[in-house]
């Protein structure tokens, strides 16, 4: 039975590749040439280097009979080109992943795609830039291209913006295809208006829901879904339609942290990267996420969202509703205490956890409740926090078509980190943060939604930017176009351990000093405010002989760990949210110096020095 349903939801996907093409191409206004001559068929391609391991894939376009279906990476040495990985060119899909092991990234080196002794596509494998004091990441997400909603509009403002920025590391946090029956097609075409960007850049893809031609998606760990809208749980599309968009978008990542499949076989990438003296936690926070049908039942039917103020969402909170999922939790739990090459560390994810708008599509009635965003479920979106804040990161999202950064809080306000949410790159379906009562604990002359809230599910949250779209740019008539559109920038100073988040509007030069960015930002952050103690208790100061040590504290009986940061410089006073004894870690590798036992009080002012030879 296994083995027939395989090979259906393989007949189905290469049958939707083939006969959606030609539809596809006419409802987009692009169309793919009926002859590609053997010198283009390789369109794009991307990459990662990790802990010395490169990972490119090349995106080809359809390889033609009695074509070669391998493909060669060569690298440029002493001004030859020298083969130095060969990859088959996957069908469904049309992807070359290749790898090579001990890769020198002390130095930028030259790439080349080869296939067939015809097609050759070149580019630049980037120097790591662990020595350089500001690490520059551009962040995207929302890459609409539909003829119901307007059509298409260039990407040519954000492409020449950041050939100028020359960010360190590209992040598409999702939505980068919005067509529900031929990725493959949209696909080429981020490609192709991307590609100047990511031919020389690392970057990372999130697929998202319309990505693998949902409107919404609970994963559920790859159930099979009969509704395109997802609130069942589970994948609508064929298995090897999923993995297809998984393949193209994914697999030039370093390696996932537990690469065991999911039901139906459906792999994962959740993962870690380690680039530029950061470490960037790589989430998928929507395949092992609950669905409503399972929770959220209203007048017996299940349900997405909340527009009814007399309904409590808290009754929809559950211990067994998950969101990250057991296995994700884990990996965060080590990558914490983990700071080989990193000096500061970010989470990246799909959305943010929360739900940061509260009108979506039209500002009419008020959403009271949106299951699509990581606020819900609540238990799973505490227990994600709790560990995330243990490392002093901040989180990095999209999807939501609203720029916004939040300081979240547990149980009491601004307990945890902060998360910054990029604007959408074409913005059809506009949403907004306008709370009927102005926020608390505003700053002097803030807007009236900034400020202390709980947000639809109970949540604690500071609002600090919201990028609301305005009524001019409502009044253009409902079409996609670049209203509350845009990208943002994440700047960290590695000297300063700070954080500065960048949101920026399309069609303006962000290099010239009379551009402004949407109202709100720049917002610059310490790395320690990701999880800043305000009540707590005190455990000693710590006097080290040496800069910039890793301090990682445990609970001395259960040791489980509370916090781990690298400091700056040589002294360092940890904080605890509870008293009791705790263990203290300081240094990295080898050379780790413990101190058993350590009592944590409401005011200490005990010393412990500690020597490094």
């Amino acid at each position: 039975m296994k083995t027939k349903t395989f090979f259906w939801g393989l007949i189905i996907a290469i049958f939707l590749c083939l006969t959606n093409l030609s539809f596809a191409q006419k409802k987009i206004g692009v169309e793919l040439p009926d002859y590609i001559a053997p010198k283009d068929r390789i369109c794009f391609a991307l990459y990662t280097v990790h802990e010395n391991t490169l990972k490119l894939t090349a995106q080809f376009y359809p390889i033609k009979d009695n074509e070669p279906v391998v493909a060669i990476l060569q690298i440029k040495e002493q001004n030859k080109w020298v083969n130095k990985d060969t990859a088959d060119i996957i069908y469904p899909g049309y992807t070359a992943p290749f790898r090579i092991e001990n890769w020198d990234d002390s130095k930028e080196q030259k790439y080349r795609v080869a296939h067939n002794n015809k097609a050759f596509y070149e580019g630049i494998i980037r120097k790591n830039p662990h020595d350089k004091n500001d690490f520059v990441m551009a962040v995207f997400t929302g890459n609409t291209i539909y003829p119901q909603h307007g059509g298409d509009i260039p990407r040519t403002d954000i492409v020449e913006n950041l050939k100028k920025v020359k960010p360190d590391l590209l992040f598409f946090s999702g939505d980068q295809v919005y067509d529900h029956a031929d990725h493959y097609l949209h696909w080429l075409k981020f490609g192709r208006d991307f590609g100047e960007l990511i031919r020389n850049t690392p970057t990372i893809c999130l697929p998202d829901d319309h990505d693998v031609g949902q409107y919404n998606i609970w994963g559920v760990e790859g159930i099979q879904c009969d509704e395109r809208n997802g609130r069942m749980g589970g994948y609508f599309m064929p298995v090897e339609y999923v993995k297809e968009v998984e393949r193209a978008q994914t697999s030039h990542l370093p390696d996932p942290y537990d690469p065991t499949p999911v039901k139906r076989g459906i792999g994962v990438y959740y993962t870690d990267l380690k680039w530029g003296g950061l470490s960037f936690a790589i989430l998928e926070d929507r395949k092992f996420k609950s669905a409503p049908a399972e929770f959220v039942i209203i007048d017996g039917k299940p349900t997405d969202s909340v527009f009814d103020p007399a309904i409590d969402t808290r009754q929809f909170d559950h211990p067994d509703a998950k969101l990250l999922g057991d296995r994700q939790l884990k990996f965060l739990e080590d990558w914490t205490a983990d700071w080989t090459y990193a000096e500061m560390k970010t989470v990246l994810s799909q959305t943010i956890f929360a739900q940061g708008n509260n009108y979506s599509g039209k500002h009419e009635r008020e959403l009271l409740g949106d299951f699509d965003t990581n606020g819900w479920p609540q238990v799973g979106r505490n227990r994600a926090l709790s560990v995330i804040r243990k490392s002093f990161a901040c989180r990095v999202a999209g999807d939501q078509h609203l720029a916004t950064v939040i300081h979240h809080g547990i149980d009491e306000w601004n307990g945890a980190g902060y998360s910054f949410c990029c604007p959408s790159i074409a913005n059809y379906w506009t949403r907004w943060w306008d709370p009927k009562k102005p926020g608390k604990n505003r700053k002097p002359g803030a807007p009236h939604y900034t400020g202390e809230f709980i947000d639809g599910f109970h949540n604690k949250i500071t609002m600090h930017a919201t990028a609301n779209p305005t009524v001019e740019e409502r009044a253009q008539g409902g079409k996609l176009s670049t209203r509350a559109a845009g990208f943002g920038l994440v700047k960290y100073e590695k000297s300063a351990r700070t954080i500065t988040f960048e949101c920026w509007p399309r069609n303006v030069d962000i290099t010239d000093p009379a551009s402004k960015q949407y109202e709100g930002w720049p917002i610059t952050i310490s790395q320690t405010d990701n999880f800043s103690i305000k009540s707590g208790y005190e455990l000693p100061k710590l006097k080290i002989s040496k800069d910039d040590q890793v301090v990682t504290i445990r609970n001395a009986y259960t040791k489980a760990i509370c916090s781990s940061l690298r400091i700056n410089g040589k002294t360092y006073q940890p904080k605890v949210l509870n008293k009791g004894a705790y263990d203290i870690l300081v240094g990295e590798g080898a050379a780790v110096q413990y101190f058993y036992e350590v009592r944590a009080k409401s005011s200490n002012k005990e010393t412990i020095s500690v020597k490094f030879e």
